[in-house]
């Protein structure tokens, strides 16, 4: 009877270390959980729809997630300072819509036109939160909706036609090179992310952009203009969000007043599952790549049982709130 409780302490204590090991590990390395959700998701994908087991198929659905990248790309920037950009969803439609509205001006101007959009709603956004101080949800809201409204203003007044999207935007978003290497990614994706997934480690600014969402304070007693981080951190997220929509209009073929509606809770998803945080000052975009290609396979997964797109929101919406929760629960434990 003596002897158990010296056997079941030592037990116990290894028990205990190997889950704080654990949780250490999975808080400095996100992306290992996250490429095995990503292979079991693609797994049960594969299982339930045979279909999905094709070299075709892997193509087409990280043609898919490309968009998504894009569009989280700015969405993780913005976290990362401790904000949020409700306004994506809105300035990726605005800038298809109007670059498809102006396709008869030519491919070039179109294209810059649209990019002017979301560099003007960034403008305005980084203007309103790092000058005037408003806070990020309560701006970005505004800027949204504004953007939405000025969108149903020039659809109605508009007197051109039908829009168009430009043949070389509709080979951006759904050519392939190879047939299996999607256009999107190799053209956009890919050299967005090493520019996203580098700079943030190794450029003043994307230092700044973290150091800012960690300790704002700080940063402004350190000598730090935040006001210019911010500044520059909405206007990429206003550019970003304007590509991803343009790549979405080139994918769909199509524009239409909701084009993007369904991505704002998208990319604020597909940040938090890759590990940055809400509260701003930790993560990064190579969480991201991984969180956009889950929220791909499982929308596919979803699809393929039927599911609504209410019950697609509540289910992406609640992953926001676990994943949020968890990564808080590993920050404190280690």
């Amino acid at each position: 009877m003596s002897a158990s409780p010296s056997v079941s302490a030592p037990v116990s204590d290894t028990r205990r270390n190997l889950l704080q090991e654990g949780r250490r590990r999975l808080a400095d390395q996100p992306n290992y959980a996250l490429v095995s959700i990503l292979v079991i998701l693609f797994l049960v994908l594969a299982i339930i729809s045979p279909g999905y087991r094709s070299l075709h198929s892997v193509s087409s659905t990280v043609q898919v997630a490309a968009i998504l990248g894009v569009m989280a790309g700015g969405q993780t920037l913005v976290l990362l300072t401790a904000g949020v950009d409700l306004s994506v969803a809105s300035v990726a439609t605005a800038a298809a819509y109007v670059m498809a509205q102006n396709d008869i001006h030519g491919v070039l101007i179109a294209v810059l036109i649209g990019l002017g959009v979301g560099l003007a709603a960034g403008l305005v956004n980084g203007i309103g939160v790092g000058v005037f101080g408003v806070q990020p949800l309560i701006m970005t809201l505004g800027v949204g909706g504004i953007a939405s409204g000025m969108l149903l203003v020039y659809s109605s007044i508009e007197k051109s036609g039908a829009p168009i999207v430009p043949g070389p935007v509709y080979q951006l978003g759904t050519g392939t090179v190879l047939q299996y290497f999607p256009l999107d990614v190799l053209l956009v994706w890919l050299p967005l992310s090493l520019i996203l997934v580098l700079g943030l480690r190794y450029t003043g600014l994307g230092r700044a952009i973290i150091a800012v969402g960690d300790n704002p304070i700080a940063c402004r007693l350190s000598g730090v203009r935040t006001w210019q981080v911010l500044l520059a951190t909405y206007l990429i997220s206003g550019l970003l969000s304007a590509t991803g929509g343009m790549i979405l209009a080139g994918y769909e073929n199509a524009v239409d007043l909701q084009l993007a509606s369904s991505y704002l809770l998208l990319t604020v998803a597909a940040a938090v599952i890759g590990g940055t945080s809400v509260f701003g000052g930790s993560g990064g975009y190579a969480g991201t790549i991984f969180g956009a290609l889950i929220l791909t396979v499982l929308d596919a997964l979803l699809t393929v049982v039927n599911a609504s797109e209410e019950y697609r929101q509540m289910l992406y919406g609640a992953l926001i709130l676990l994943l949020a929760w968890a990564y808080a629960r590993l920050a404190g434990s280690t």
